[in-house]
């Protein structure tokens, strides 16, 4: 493997829907930017669109889906690009399959109360579950795993997205995955 190939890294960004993963993405690209670092974001509304042709949301579309979504992932990093996965990824098993199959990764999960996602629903997938027209909504009719041990867990309600993307940045420099803003070279 060439050097460049073993210093990429995956951020795993997970909540419930209407959590604030992708503010918090948003922030975090930028943060990257500023540094001097493209990386890829990987969202997963925009990915189902070209990788799932009727969106079922049911336990076999989605673990065909993040099956999916992770091997994208791995090629990224095996090739030296840096992905952001910004991704609610119910289970559990999908962000550890990442997590298994990526040397550099981290996950984030982004804690906000189910009350609090229902009140925001920029998407109107909450509505939609009580108007009859969803039925496998993560954390209402589908159960949403949140992580065991994230190496760091953003307050959905009170912390500031430029925060906590900073603290993501933080974290990515404690472990080595960053230096002075740019991907270490070995």
């Amino acid at each position: 493997m060439e050097p460049k190939a073993r210093d990429a890294f995956a951020v795993w960004v997970t909540g419930l829907p209407a959590s604030g993963k992708s503010t918090l993405v948003t922030s975090l690209k930028a943060q990257f930017a500023d540094r001097g670092i493209d990386v890829a974001v990987l969202e997963s509304d925009a990915l189902r669109q070209i990788l799932t042709v009727r969106p079922q949301y049911d336990e076999q579309e989605r673990e065909t889906f993040y099956r999916q979504m992770v091997y994208i992932g791995i090629l990224l990093t095996q090739h030296g690009i840096p992905v952001i996965f910004d991704a609610t990824a119910n289970r559990r098993r999908y962000r550890d399959q990442a997590r298994s199959q990526i040397p550099r990764f981290i996950e984030v999960y982004v804690d906000c109360p189910l009350e609090i996602c229902i009140a925001r629903d920029p998407k109107g997938i909450y509505r939609k579950a009580r108007e009859g027209g969803a039925d496998t909504v993560p954390g209402l009719q589908s159960a949403y795993e949140p992580p065991e041990k994230p190496e760091l867990v953003v307050d959905g309600i009170q912390e500031r997205p430029e925060t906590a993307a900073g603290r993501v940045m933080t974290k990515l420099t404690e472990k080595g995955y960053i230096v002075d803003g740019e991907r270490i070279h070995r």
